[in-house]
């Protein structure tokens, strides 16, 4: 098991930037597969962005070119780099892991409490 809790998040205005962090504890080594989702007001959670235990990434279409996950190893930290926020950027977003590659399936067995995104027009 492995525990994970975001931060970075915050109000920003359409065009901003914000770089979201998941800190991770406890089994890092086994659950080594790690996305980045997010859930809007009434929505479903939607996977934004995943990497896997290669350094393989993919991303959601509604964010390709604009955000970037990346991972530091030894500080056992996820990263979620958001360039040219747009309103509809706003939501929740969170971190989860898994020994299992689910890529942006909200399948993890594994998730942080959570950082809100606010992206105002």
């Amino acid at each position: 098991q492995v525990q994970l809790v975001e931060s970075g998040g915050g109000s920003v205005q359409a065009g901003g930037s914000l770089r979201l962090s998941c800190a991770a504890s406890g089994d890092t080594y086994s659950n080594s597969y790690m996305a980045w989702f997010r859930q809007a007001p009434g929505k479903g959670r939607e996977g934004v962005a995943t990497i896997q235990s290669d350094g393989g990434t993919s991303y959601a279409d509604s964010v390709k070119g604009r955000f970037t996950i990346s991972k530091d190893n030894a500080k056992n930290t996820l990263y979620l780099q958001m360039n040219s926020l747009k309103p509809e950027d706003t939501a929740m977003y969170y971190c989860a892991a898994d020994r299992i590659a689910w890529l942006l399936l909200p399948n993890y067995r594994n998730w942080g409490q959570g950082t809100q995104v606010t992206v105002s027009s």
